[in-house]
């Protein structure tokens, strides 16, 4: 739920689109408007409710996010199954209804503390996958929910080797003529000091960056990382 921060609608700004990385802003719903009045052309919602109509007061639905102009939305999102309870289903619902409406869905995947602890993450990831309309154009984010602090000191933090395992069992669980095409992005607090270690693994295609991307000067630099970084 991150405000833009101030100056991103500057000309040299790093939210700007450009050719060697796809940037894509997630602004709050007030926020959305002006982000693409100001001609950023990847601007998504933060989340919408697939159906098109009816009595959902407060809500944004997936058609409307459409008719304003966003290209993409978020699916799924941690905190969104955490303090709005959406299930794997409804979530599903949500990228069917974007993929209906031509909207490419940024669906977030991943397990808790005490599935982890279980070594259920697995169980965990193929349910959450199980549902969703997958394709080439879907975007994948893995959340390592287990490791998002909220500022809790005591909380585990995720390695890049964590992330990787994660993000290549979720290619591994892919139908195989997706495995090569289909992005999976790492949404575990990447920052400017581990985006080009986490971007250099084979199975990590790309950052959902929450807190870093706040600092115009952080997120360029994340933004100027992943246009150098080649796989090894």
């Amino acid at each position: 739920m991150f405000p833009a921060p101030a100056g991103w609608d500057h000309p040299d700004s790093p939210y700007k689109p450009r050719e060697d990385v796809d940037v894509v802003v997630f602004p709050t719903f007030l926020d959305l408007r002006k982000c693409i009045e100001a001609g950023l052309p990847t601007v998504g919602a933060q989340c919408a409710r697939p159906e098109p109509t009816g009595a959902y007061t407060g809500d944004i639905s997936m058609q409307m996010v459409k008719d304003l102009g966003c290209r993409y939305v978020l699916c799924g999102h941690s905190d969104r199954r955490q303090f709005h309870g959406e299930t794997d289903a409804f979530v599903a619902e949500q990228a069917n209804a974007a993929r209906a409406l031509g909207l490419i869905p940024i669906i977030c995947i991943g397990e808790t503390l005490e599935k982890r602890r279980a070594r259920k993450a697995k169980e965990v990831i193929t349910r959450q996958l199980a549902p969703l309309p997958l394709d080439a154009e879907t975007v994948l984010a893995y959340e390592p929910v287990w490791a998002i602090s909220r500022g809790d000191p005591t909380k585990p933090a995720a390695t890049t080797k964590d992330a990787e395992e994660m993000h290549a069992l979720i290619r591994s669980l892919l139908p195989e003529e997706l495995r090569s095409s289909l992005r999976i992005i790492y949404g575990g607090s990447m920052k400017g000091e581990n985006a080009e270690e986490l971007l250099r693994e084979p199975n990590i295609d790309g950052g959902l960056v929450g807190n870093a991307s706040l600092t115009l000067r952080e997120f360029q630099r994340i933004v100027d990382i992943a246009a150098s970084t080649t796989k090894p």
